[in-house]
């Protein structure tokens, strides 16, 4: 039996053909890969020029691509890692040879962490110093790839124009290809410079993989769940990066089990149904809940640090692991582990489970809420819950949001209510300072017709400063609030809890709403009690603008020391 192998592809027109037997002059190694990238489907992409890859931002010149430039090449990447959430696409990220590469890590070890499609493209040094030979080349490393094989999920080293397209697309895929998360393709400055006559790259075919459960898995599974007395479930950021809040809710109501959400899958249930347990993971009370489930059913979160109050969560029922990430299965407990993308294997469970009746669940829940609730209140911390009330107020439902490693982010990652999947995010993947601007930049780019809400510390603002330039170049509509304490905050009253006083924690700071000014951006200083009201106008007025917050604020009492 024969077949033929092109049936399913796109066939080129006469016209399509024609150029690519006679392909326009004056393209190079630069237009490989916007064309790639383009043909890939691409709309935008983020970066910073430099010497060796102004063959790359040249090409950008003759393309339909979009181009948001940052100031730090670790801002660059933020905004691209926020692009990836938001959007669920490849996020393109074009970056130059050595310290413009190596500026990005830290973006790059956010974006592994929180699973975010970001496909960096690097230049390199020219060929003939490939290979360590120490020629002295400016940028020069010895292996500029030995230094993000360890954080992206793959590393593609381009040497020729004909490998330009299929390296990106290699890449493109292990992007995409369940968890997400960011690669890293490098292409010497000669490859990228040098005059090519190969034809016009056209469709380009990247589908990740589909990642399933297997059936015996899903038939374990359910049988557990359908038969549990206290099934809980804990649903974690695969749930939102699968689009599967839908799924999740129908299963939890089938089976009547109470849902957790982690930090990172805020929004993934709806925050004030009966079965809502929220997100207060960082709390005695909703450990012994989780504790004392007989069937725990984890999807799309590995149960780290921040999931496990800290590794002290130790469950006592069956835990069942749904997990895109394979190193993740039963790597902090015993479960019966499910390889498998997080809306595949609830769309298989759904079917496969049996309506389970259960009067209590929502009362049990309740009660947790109320011990939660009397255990915040009776430590004087009304000064945070209103500030984070009245963002909570002034922001649109739809709008997404982007919070830096700060006092106010830490309250939101319990407290804050994401009235819809996917739209906040945080730092907590790697737990960098700087991410909450530059990414809600990356978010406007991806939709400039809803307002961003950054928040960020003073110390974490600092990090940020440059890229209202940015948000005032392109008009983005990004609202800054700057909550200014004078210090690494958190870091203040980590320091004074174990050793009595703090180091090097207090910052003397600029005036952030002249400084926010100076850049083109209207600014505002605000007070707890008009906050709301100063939040909610910023947000509403077009282009960029800054609110500074003067405020100390405290965090509530840990429940794992």
């Amino acid at each position: 039996m024969t077949h033929d192998h092109h049936d399913d592809r796109p066939q080129l027109t006469p016209a399509q053909a024609e150029a690519a037997l006679s392909p326009p002059p004056g393209r190079n190694g630069g237009d490989l890969v916007v064309e790639t990238l383009q043909g890939l489907g691409a709309t935008t992409v983020f970066g910073l020029p430099g010497q060796h890859a102004l063959g790359m931002f040249d090409a950008l010149r003759r393309s339909s691509l979009s181009y948001v430039g940052l100031r730090v090449e670790n801002n660059a990447g933020f905004a691209a890692d926020a692009y990836g959430r938001i959007t669920g696409e490849v996020a393109p990220l074009l970056l130059s040879t050595g310290p413009g590469a190596l500026t990005s890590l830290a973006a790059l070890q956010e974006a592994a962490a929180a699973s975010a499609p970001v496909l960096a493209i690097s230049s390199q040094i020219p060929t003939a110093g490939l290979g360590g030979g120490r020629h002295g080349y400016l940028h020069e490393l010895r292996d500029q790839k030995a230094s993000f094989r360890d954080i992206v999920k793959s590393v593609h080293t381009v040497r020729t124009a004909s490998q330009i397209p299929s390296a990106i697309a290699a890449a493109w895929e292990s992007a995409l290809t369940a968890p997400h998360g960011p690669v890293w393709v490098e292409i010497p400055q000669d490859v990228l410079l040098a005059e090519t006559i190969l034809p016009v790259v056209t469709a380009m075919d990247a589908t990740p993989r589909e990642l399933y459960p297997r059936p015996e898995l899903t038939v374990a599974a359910a049988h557990l769940l359908s038969k549990a007395e206290r099934p809980a479930i804990i649903a974690g950021g695969g749930v939102v990066r699968s689009d599967a809040s839908g799924k999740l809710r129908a299963l939890a109501e089938k089976l009547n089990a109470p849902v957790v959400t982690t930090f990172g899958g805020k929004g993934a249930f709806p925050w004030e149904h009966p079965l809502s347990l929220r997100s207060w993971l960082e709390d005695r009370h909703t450990t012994d809940f989780l504790e004392s489930a007989d069937v725990l059913l984890v999807v799309g979160s590995g149960l780290g640090e921040l999931s496990s109050n800290y590794h002290t969560f130790a469950p006592r029922g069956r835990v069942i692991q749904i997990e895109a990430d394979a190193g993740k299965l039963e790597s902090n407990h015993p479960a019966l582990g499910i390889h498998s993308d997080a809306r595949e294997a609830l769309s298989d469970l759904l079917e496969a489970v049996e309506d389970r009746e259960d009067a209590t669940a929502a009362e049990r829940v309740r009660t947790v809420l109320e011990k939660v609730r009397a255990r915040i209140d009776a430590q004087d911390l009304t000064l945070e819950q209103q500030v984070l009330a009245s963002v909570r107020e002034a922001l649109p439902d739809t709008a997404p949001s982007f919070w830096d490693m700060t006092i106010l982010a830490y309250w939101a990652w319990s407290a804050f209510d994401a009235r819809h999947p996917n739209t906040m995010h945080s730092a907590q993947g790697a737990g960098g300072l700087g991410y909450g601007f530059p990414a809600a930049i990356g978010a406007a780019a991806a939709d400039p017709t809803r307002p961003v809400l950054a928040v960020s510390g003073d110390g974490g603002a600092m990090y940020s400063i440059a890229e209202l330039a940015t948000a005032r170049q392109y008009g983005l509509p990004v609202t800054w609030l700057i909550v200014d304490d004078g210090g690494y905050g958190i870091l203040r009253e980590y320091m004074t809890g174990a050793f009595g006083e703090a180091t090097g924690t207090e910052l003397s700071r600029p005036d952030f709403v002249a400084l926010a000014e100076s850049f083109g951006v209207p600014a505002v200083r605000t007070t707890p009690e008009s906050l709301t009201e100063d939040l909610a106008k910023a947000l509403a007025a077009p282009g960029p603008s800054v609110v500074v917050l003067p405020a100390l604020l405290r965090m509530f009492e840990p429940t794992h020391l």
